[in-house]
């Protein structure tokens, strides 16, 4: 049986979704999750794009031990030198350098002619070469492509060095039997005394991205391309759990295996929602809350019977897992790291302490402390960790049928607290109103999302809101999970507002 690469981008091209950010320490714990998920690539970032991608790719190279860090770049040197010095640590680094192929880039974005293209290819794939031994090149928008262009573009790349020849559909054009296709002709006519990997990389704007990336593998790919949960820029990416999930079950139509932990992908998807804040679909595949559910009758009375009546993947398999955690406010400190390293946290002294102490006061709130609530409690401080200001104090008066008042104090890393007060038309609203007088801006909010993370009246509350600058038109979210839904309201529109801030101040 022939093997199965998975490559994730959720860190790049998952992290282009509108309003997803991710911060350092958060992208290293998504990497090391995404290692632990059996992940042989991951794609950490675009090294040139900013000093934070820099950083993230440096921190994430030193962080991975088994799976092969990538970073991308343009056929432009100076992208390669960068991509070099922030994979210098990794101890198998490999760059992943692009084109575009298309007639309409070729006119309109990058205004050059084929042969222009063919002879940047080859500088490019060639000085890469000299820097990494693992030379992956994609010719964007390959599915729009003339295809005899996108052969020699492809040939043009193998002869310069490239061992992974990557096809993008990069905005969800193709079908089925067209990507497919396209796979069996570049492989039945490029020529090469090496083996070459070729991958898929798939969008999801017709809705086929999982099944044109299975019938990638089904025409000789042997890499996979995608993101958890399917995030990423307009209708997103191939759902690597799908896709891992598909071959699992269909084995034997597939005949391929990979080091996919399966086990792993409940939690590995539940990681990526909570730190992007982009909820789950009850309805979506394999890991959606009704992928298990059984509303019919019908259906009922044959699970009861014998769940391979109506169900081809057990929850178990996916590591869903509806027993609680039996801890709760007369536990102790042993039992708590105990229970984080089951959940795969290694935490440092100076982590435990501050994270045990939110543990007791909601457990002196809650009847019950569940794995999503201690998910939820890391994934926050992880977050609040890095924002230079934070939620000190939220007071509110309330009048039936008339305006709101709030006062909200934020204190700085220094210790300094900064108060403001405001009406508003609701409590949120008065709450937000006094965080804008507090930044000093007047950004639009885009959206405002709660969420329940887990089940009962006394559920921890995590809401997402995403931030526009007016001026820049540049979005960014923030996050905040608490008790009480309208201190996680504030939590998230002052990290928000911090962060949005930060990047106002860099753009000017």
């Amino acid at each position: 049986m022939r093997e199965i690469q998975f490559f994730d981008t959720t860190l790049r091209d998952g992290e282009q979704t509108p309003g997803v950010n991710f911060n350092t320490k958060e992208k290293v714990q998504i990497a090391l999750q995404l290692e632990k998920w059996g992940i042989d690539t991951i794609e950490a970032g675009f090294p040139i794009a900013s000093e934070g991608d820099f950083e993230a790719v440096t921190a994430i190279a030193k962080a991975a031990t088994t799976m092969t860090v990538a970073g991308l770049a343009r056929c432009q040197k100076k992208d390669i030198d960068r991509a070099y010095e922030a994979l210098q640590h990794a101890k198998f680094p490999q760059i992943h350098v692009f084109l575009a192929t298309s007639d309409v880039h070729m006119q309109y974005k990058l205004k050059m002619t084929e042969d222009q293209v063919l002879a940047a290819i080859w500088e490019h794939v060639s000085y890469a070469k000299e820097k990494f031994a693992k030379v992956q090149f994609s010719p964007e928008d390959a599915t729009r492509t003339n295809k005899e262009f996108l052969l020699k573009a492809v040939q043009t790349a193998i002869d310069a060095g490239a061992t992974i020849i990557n096809i993008p559909d990069t905005v969800g054009y193709s079908n089925p039997n067209e990507y497919g296709a396209l796979f069996k002709y570049l492989l039945a006519n490029i020529k090469s005394e090496e083996e070459i990997i070729f991958s898929s990389h798939c969008h999801d704007d017709l809705g086929m991205a999982t099944a044109n990336a299975l019938a990638a593998i089904e025409n000789g790919a042997n890499r996979i391309e995608g993101t958890i949960n399917g995030i990423g820029e307009r209708a997103g990416n191939t759902a690597l759990e799908e896709v891992a999930v598909a071959l699992h079950i269909r084995r034997d139509f597939y005949q391929c295996e990979n080091k996919i932990q399966l086990k792993e992908t409940k939690r590995t998807s539940d990681l990526i929602a909570r730190l992007s804040g982009i909820s789950i679909p009850r309805n979506k595949a394999i890991i959606g809350g009704n992928a298990y559910a059984h509303e019919s009758g019908i259906h009922q009375d044959g699970v009861l019977k014998n769940p391979e009546t109506y169900e081809i993947i057990t929850p178990q398999l996916v590591g869903v897992n509806t027993n609680s955690l039996p801890l709760g406010k007369l536990s102790g400190r042993h039992a708590f790291v105990t229970k984080m390293e089951e959940l795969g946290y290694s935490l440092a002294e100076a982590e435990v302490k501050p994270l045990f102490k939110r543990f007791k006061n909601l457990a002196d709130k809650k009847k019950q402390i569940t794995d999503a609530d201690l998910l939820a409690l890391v994934a926050d401080q992880v977050r609040q960790g890095e924002t230079s200001l934070h939620l000190a104090g939220v007071q509110l008066q309330y009048v039936s049928n008339g305006h709101q008042g709030a006062i909200v104090s934020v204190r700085d890393k220094k210790g300094e607290i900064k108060m403001a007060s405001a009406i508003g038309s609701g409590s949120i609203q008065a709450i937000y109103n006094s965080i804008d007088q507090i930044f000093e801006q007047q950004p639009v909010l885009i959206s405002y999302e709660i969420t329940a993370l887990t089940a009962g009246e006394d559920a921890q509350a995590q809401v997402q809101v995403i931030l526009e600058c007016p001026q820049t038109k540049k979005r960014i979210n923030g996050i905040g999970i608490d008790f009480d839904v309208l201190e996680a309201s504030a939590k998230a529109y002052v990290q928000a507002s911090g962060n949005l801030k930060n990047l106002f101040s860099e753009d000017k």
